[in-house]
């Protein structure tokens, strides 16, 4: 008899460890749809918008520095482009247009 009452407990508590759901089990079951928008997908990576900071990416977007200014000038003329591969974008656009500034010699 007394064999018979501890199979019971011990079949009543293996029934509750192995039925039991936890909180973490849950969680898998809180979404019908497993998808999410795309939208949404990369809310977290990004940081909230200020709106200072969009303003300083607009003043950036429409006043280039000087460098980048030349730079884009020898992208668009070929020979200009080849030779700053070779030579860097300063000393191609001081070959090729550096002496268009009014400097004669």
């Amino acid at each position: 008899m007394r064999t018979l009452i501890v199979l019971t407990l011990l079949a009543v508590l293996m029934v509750a460890a192995f039925c039991y759901e936890s909180y973490e089990s849950m969680e898998s079951h809180e979404f019908v749809n497993p998808f999410i928008n795309r939208r949404y997908a990369n809310d977290f990576m990004r940081p909230q918008p200020r709106r200072n900071l969009i303003v300083q990416e607009r003043i950036r977007e429409r006043y280039k520095t000087p460098q980048e200014r030349q730079r884009e000038i020898c992208e668009d003329y070929n020979p200009c482009e080849r030779y700053a591969m070779r030579h860097g974008y300063i000393a191609a656009y001081k070959r090729y247009f550096g002496q268009r500034r009014g400097k004669s010699e």
